[in-house]
């Protein structure tokens, strides 16, 4: 198969709905459905009727907005969000006059403007799908130019072709670790021939994270089509995907795009009838944070239990069952097609000098906008929250904002100027990580919150080394005497002197990265833990 017969199948897919022009969008994310889109997108079917066959109501992924949801966009056949007239907060009361302003006037009351800066500021690769196609339509995302990078990788493209393109593109991990991807990539390719594996790790933990799974949820198969891309690039035959159980929605639209792909030949045996052959198969996490790290994830799937073991070797020389294995995120396989599609020179040309294109974060906690964004990397972090995220609600002042998860730490309010990237927020004490925001506000005591991710890593940690098992028990313990003004400067002391040591010798990223939410809060807000030590008594 060439580009120009995938032309001619998606010009096809586009035909059998020409007569479509006008579409009824209910998001049908997670988010939404727990808001109780399903309803609502059964009202408008009933509203709708059999009309004359030039409406169509359906289901989309994840329009961005979740604190607005259920969302329902009314929007011309090819029109993107922003061209789109969008309703927030409907009901199923709200179906009638819905799908009367289809070809009436707008139901004002129901309106949330696509030219707000929360829509108007983002710039989306990873998520330009999402909100449009329906998840479980092979033939949408075909329609949309969906699997035109792989088939241009593998009808015009070595796999050296292939690194190449990535590698130009300057990506890196979204995982978190901001690893050069075309780097990861060429390690593995470089390896002999024989057995290979690539992963997605999909196994999202951090608490207020939900980027991966609106990916998961919206846009399947471009999931799919990116580690379809990296198999032909590094020479594998077969893939795995770790997802978490905790997301069924996420893990049933897999295996749906799974299904449809293979049947139409766009993953199997002669992949769009190429001599290339790639099987990806689903494993489920059962919750345990630590099995994002990729050792860990790798027991986990050869059905040990989830630890960490020392590297190296590293995955890309003995990963899965000894065999070189690659092993990137969701967002990161997300990225892969759109730069085959439109080459690495074009990623490369947005974001920053060393954080190429674009990231998605969850914006979450006290923030009016709570939802998914994606901006160019070196955007500011007061145009995120107080621009696109729409500032802090009730009157109150922007305190903190955590990222990175519990890996990460929390930024005070005179840093917002600095620019989201990889880098610039290393020299705050805190990470990107896979992109999760936690916004607080000046009723947040930062005690409380280094507490409470310390309880997280503690209750997480896999026990299998001391430093992490017993340091980071010995730190919520310090953390909540501190809390309840039971601390002494002595505990205090001891805090600082404990994050240090498991800081330096736990065995992986977990315990390694346990003792940043209290480095950052005693950087930024030492004072708060001041204020909570008992005074020495004359």
């Amino acid at each position: 198969m060439h580009l120009e017969d995938l032309a001619e199948k998606a010009a096809e897919f586009r035909a059998e709905e020409a007569a479509i022009q006008r579409e009824v969008r209910v998001c049908v994310a997670a988010s939404c459905q727990s808001s109780g889109s399903l309803a609502v997108m059964d009202a408008l079917k009933n509203a709708c009727g059999d009309g004359n066959g030039t409406c169509q109501v359906k289901g989309v992924g994840c329009m961005g907005l979740c604190s607005a949801g259920p969302l329902v966009a009314v929007a011309d056949k090819d029109c993107g969000l922003d061209e789109s007239l969008l309703y927030r907060d409907v009901t199923p009361n709200d179906a009638p006059d819905i799908m009367g302003s289809v070809c009436g006037s707008p139901v004002e009351r129901l309106r949330c403007p696509t030219d707000q800066p929360f829509f108007a500021r983002q710039h989306k690769i990873v998520l330009e799908n999402s909100g449009i196609i329906d998840p479980d339509s092979f033939k949408n995302y075909v329609a949309v130019g969906g699997y035109a990078g792989m088939v241009r990788a593998l009808s015009e493209m070595t796999p050296t072709d292939v690194l190449r393109e990535v590698t130009t593109s300057g990506l890196r991990g979204r995982g978190g670790g901001g690893y050069p991807t075309g780097l990861k990539w060429s390690t593995v390719a470089k390896m002999p021939a024989g057995q290979k594996y690539v992963i997605c790790n999909a196994d999202e933990g951090d608490p207020g994270a939900f980027m991966d799974r609106a990916v998961l949820e919206s846009d399947p198969h471009r999931v799919l089509e990116g580690m379809a891309i990296a198999a032909y690039a590094i020479g594998a035959n077969k893939g795995y995907i770790y997802v978490r159980a905790e997301y069924p929605l996420a893990v049933e639209r897999l295996q749906t795009a799974l299904r449809k792909a293979k049947r139409a030949g766009f993953l199997g045996n002669k992949i769009a009838d190429t001599q290339f052959n790639f099987e990806i198969e689903i494993r489920l996490g059962a919750g345990a944070f630590v099995c994002g790290e990729e050792t860990a994830l790798m027991a986990s799937i050869e059905g040990l239990r989830g630890q960490p073991r020392p590297r190296p070797p590293y995955p890309a020389e003995s990963g899965l069952w000894g065999c070189p294995t690659l092993i990137n995120n969701v967002e990161t396989f997300a990225n892969i097609a759109p730069i085959i599609r439109e080459g690495g020179d074009w990623f490369a040309a947005i974001g920053t000098e060393r954080s190429k294109g674009t990231k998605v974060f969850a914006l979450a906690g006290k923030i009016h906008n709570t939802g998914l964004i994606e901006v160019p990397m070196g955007t500011k972090l007061r145009d995120i929250i107080e621009i696109i995220g729409g500032g802090i609600p009730d009157g109150k002042s922007f305190k903190a904002v955590q990222t990175g998860g519990p890996s990460g730490g929390c930024i005070p309010d005179h840093h917002l100027d600095i620019p989201v990237d990889y880098d610039s927020l290393k020299t705050l004490g805190t990470m990107m990580g896979s992109g999760g925001m936690i916004v607080m506000d000046e009723t947040s005591c930062m005690v409380d919150v280094a507490r409470y991710f310390m309880e997280f890593c503690m209750t997480e940690s896999c026990g299998k080394c001391i430093p992490c098992r017993t340091g980071t028990w010995q730190m919520h313990g310090l953390l909540d005497r501190i809390a309840k003004s039971q601390g002494t400067q002595a505990d205090l002391a001891l805090l600082e002197e404990l994050c240090e040591v498991v800081q330096a010798t736990s065995l992986c990223g977990l315990g390694q990265t346990a003792p940043n939410p209290v480095l950052s809060t005693l950087r930024y807000f030492r004072d708060e833990y001041e204020e909570k030590l008992q005074q020495p008594t004359s």
